[in-house]
């Protein structure tokens, strides 16, 4: 017989199964079949995964593909492929090997032939991962920039508007040096609204507007914002890029919805997106868990945390479900999963944690104080201790964070 905790589990791996990249790649270019020889650029947490359904689609077409992610992200199996050129480089803050994979990136697209079919595969992670730096600008900027974004609290789409004004690439430049060859840019989306400018900081997606920033910015920041090259505004440079999101969060929650129903508990699926401090967040689902009659609640977003200085370890889910679990001491009939979908929930390599009515007892007997943890930005210490994080490795999907609440 299952346990809560085994159902909340079989509730998320059903969502994940939805928006996995490998098979919503190969299910989307079954439908849109693309003719000739095909040149893949993979980008993003997911690459892998969604490289590997467009290679399975094509049944044969793919003439050469280059593969950028994250370490840990790929397989000793694709990297055999003859085809497919890999470059490993650094999420969350960019590394020398992000410029070259964004140098790389240039010269793939220029070594294919005029004629060309380019297929784009975009997913989460994909701004840190690949850069072209404008003149004026180095890696040290760069590195110190990402490092200040990360720790200010912003959200992913002030993160994104800052990005897109240090780089060659990003904001719909790259469109330039695809110079009118036909492109199919499929993309999963980590982001609120699914907005494709916003997803992997949109290389080729026009800006609407001019650049927003955040309103505050470090005195050293400002000056670097100078060397911003110029938009792209002419349409032509788009008239052959197509654009598609084929997975995204309402994916995954849906997904997670259908299985709840099928285990026979009663179901809220609640569509404003998780924003904001993510303790914050935390007491407010668990309050809700708490007056809410008996059944499974699910939310989907994306929380924030302003770093400190030397945080400890986890992420935002970690620290999400912790501030959770001080609420819920006592209340024995209450799960609440706060994960990443992803699979990467910040330092320490978990996806994020499933805390319960014991959480703070069991991490407390080991000497861990949740005060404390919380204020250092080191929830993943704690529930390490308190024996409640989650890990499920790379996910091959990125459609931002899932919490799932039960109560009997």
């Amino acid at each position: 017989m299952s346990t809560p905790r085994d159902d909340i589990l079989k509730i998320f791996h059903s969502a994940l199964a939805a928006v996995n990249g490998l098979a919503c790649v190969e299910r989307f270019l079954a439908v849109r079949r693309l003719k000739g020889e095909v040149y893949a650029l993979a980008v993003g947490k997911a690459a892998e995964a969604m490289l590997l359904g467009a290679r399975s689609a094509l049944n044969g077409q793919l003439r050469s593909a280059l593969l950028i992610t994250k370490p840990g992200h790929v397989t000793s199996g694709v990297k055999a492929f003859p085809e497919i050129r890999v470059i490993e480089a650094a999420h969350p803050v960019p590394d020398e090997n992000s410029l070259r994979a964004g140098q790389a990136v240039l010269d793939f697209i220029a070594a294919a032939p005029s004629d060309a079919q380019l297929l784009f595969l975009i997913s989460g992670g994909t701004s840190s991962l690949v850069e072209v730096l404008p003149e004026g600008v180095s890696l040290d900027d760069l590195r110190r920039t990402n490092q200040w974004l990360l720790d200010s609290g912003l959200d992913i789409h002030g993160m994104n508007a800052l990005r897109k004004q240090l780089s060659r690439i990003k904001g719909g430049r790259l469109a330039a040096y695809v110079q009118g060859r036909s492109v199919l840019q499929v993309l999963i989306s980590d982001v609120s609204g699914d907005n494709p400018a916003d997803i992997g900081s949109g290389l080729l997606v026009p800006e609407e507007e001019g650049h927003a920033k955040p309103s505050s910015l470090p005195a050293w920041l400002q000056p670097l914002l100078e060397h911003a090259p110029p938009q792209l505004m002419d349409p032509a440079y788009f008239l052959n890029i197509e654009t598609h999101v084929i997975a995204s969060l309402d994916d995954a929650l849906g997904a997670a919805a259908l299985e709840t129903k099928k285990l026979g508990y009663n179901l809220q699926v609640h569509t404003e997106r998780l924003n904001g401090d993510a303790a914050v967040a935390g007491r407010q689902l668990a309050g809700v868990l708490i007056d809410s009659p008996p059944g499974v609640h699910i939310w989907g977003g994306e929380t924030t945390v302003a770093l400190p200085p030397n945080p400890g370890r986890g992420g935002r889910n970690q620290h999400l479900a912790l501030a959770a679990a001080e609420r819920l001491v006592d209340r024995h009939n209450i799960w609440l999963l706060a994960v990443g979908t992803d699979g990467d929930d910040g330092v320490g390599g978990e996806a994020g944690a499933l805390v319960d009515s014991g959480t703070i007892l069991r991490g407390s007997s080991e000497c861990m104080n949740v005060a404390d943890c919380l204020r250092r930005a080191d929830a993943g210490s704690f529930l390490q201790s308190s024996g409640d994080l989650i890990s499920t490795g790379p996910t091959g999907t990125n459609v931002m964070d899932m919490v799932i609440g039960m109560k009997q």
